[in-house]
């Protein structure tokens, strides 16, 4: 009986120690990984969206079919554009043809207003001889006036004498005629200088009149002179700017009708593809994707409470469910948020309403070498991913 008891107590044991390593080990196991099924094939996919307005022409590609970079998608009619390529062609042209003779006035008008400046500036020079000129001859005229009343005035005094030597029989009456004459002709004489002062006084005026001109020309000359220069340089200016706007829509004219040409971004297969001939499209109007197989990950959706010890680099076991398949990979980067912080509508725990709920965030994780499109994994799959922490 003891020796019974003694066999059902070394199996126990046994049993118990057996259990005890067992559990170890899964406990080693289970905590040296994390995994999860809330994980999906990412990559690039490219919306294909139009720059212009206009009717489809010619569509070159069908749903999942594989495109290269840069291959023709679809035309627009490119006969408006066409149209105002030229219309803007023409535009530069005529713009071109202004400005170019609008340039020579420049240096035309510098000069015109410089030979009117310097032609004005010597007309107030032969102005002022000519007053010069003048005011000598009124001198001279006013000398010659006094000079004339000085005779006068002796003429006058010989006649007064010559009149009572004559009453007295003194001297002969012809000698008195003679002195008669002679008074007489000294105040003809006076009169005359007289008129001839006033006439040149006249002159003199009119000269400083015409002088007084020709400052006054002199000085707008030189005022609209530079006014002018400055005219013709806006006018020019306004010509170039003209050209310059009219070359810039040719430029974008151009581009227009460059537009009329889809191409595609970038290798792929297209998707979600909403193009037909005769169609109505509009600037931003999306017409197709075309989803990258070169380039994919996988977001892997990790409760928080199981990265603690997940770190970038460390090994991955990709699992992919539509082929039962196992990939390699790893770790490329954690996220700078949980994806309910990137939702429409973010937890505001603020507010009062608060629920502890336990956060995922999205991890990326990248297959290990290049994937070949072969391998058909494509975005939106599903997948489970364990992460080997102790590796």
């Amino acid at each position: 009986m003891l020796k019974r008891n003694a066999v059902r107590f070394i199996v126990v044991a046994v049993l118990v120690a057996i259990l005890a390593v067992g559990g170890w080990i899964l406990w080693q196991y289970m905590s040296s990984r994390e995994s999860t099924d809330d994980a999906e094939i990412d990559g690039h996919v490219y919306p294909v969206s139009t720059r212009i307005s206009g009717t489809i022409k010619t569509v070159y590609v069908e749903e999942n079919q594989h495109i290269a970079a840069g291959q023709l998608i679809a035309e627009i009619d490119p006969a408006d554009y066409q149209t105002a390529l030229e219309n803007a062609e023409a535009s530069v042209g005529e713009a071109a043809g202004e400005a170019e003779a609008a340039s020579p006035a420049v240096p035309i008008t510098q000069t015109t207003t410089s030979t009117n400046v310097s032609t004005s500036q010597e007309g107030v020079t032969a102005a002022q001889a000519d007053l010069a000129a003048v005011k000598q001859n009124r001198d001279a005229a006013v000398a010659r006036l006094k000079q004339a009343e000085a005779d006068n005035t002796v003429a006058q005094a010989d006649l007064a004498r010559y009149a009572a030597l004559v009453q007295k029989d003194e001297v002969p009456r012809q000698q008195y005629d003679r002195q008669v004459a002679v008074a007489k002709s000294a105040e003809q004489t006076v009169e005359a200088n007289r008129d001839a002062v006033a006439a040149a006084s006249q002159q003199v005026d009119e000269a400083e009149s015409r002088v007084r001109q020709a400052q006054s020309t002199a000085s707008a000359m030189a005022k609209n002179a530079q006014q002018q220069v400055a005219v013709q340089s806006a006018t020019v200016k306004q010509k170039n700017a003209k050209r310059a706007e009219m070359q810039a829509q040719l430029d974008q004219a151009r581009l227009n009708l460059s537009y009329t040409k889809i191409y595609s971004p970038a290798d792929g297969v297209v998707g979600r593809k909403n193009l037909e001939i005769g169609m109505r499209v509009q600037p931003g109007q999306e017409l197709l994707a075309i989803v990258e197989l070169h380039d994919i990950w996988v977001t892997a959706n990790y409760k928080e409470t199981q990265l603690r010890h997940v770190r970038p680099g460390q090994p991955v076991t990709i699992h992919v469910d539509t082929f039962g398949a196992d990939y390699d990979g790893y770790v490329e980067s954690m996220p700078g948020a949980t994806g309910a912080q990137f939702s429409l509508l973010p937890p505001e725990n603020a507010t009062g309403n608060y629920v502890k709920v336990v956060q995922r965030l999205p991890v990326r994780i990248r297959f290990k070498g290049r994937v070949s499109p072969d391998l058909r994994l494509r975005p939106g799959m599903s997948v489970e991913t364990t992460i080997h922490l102790n590796q």
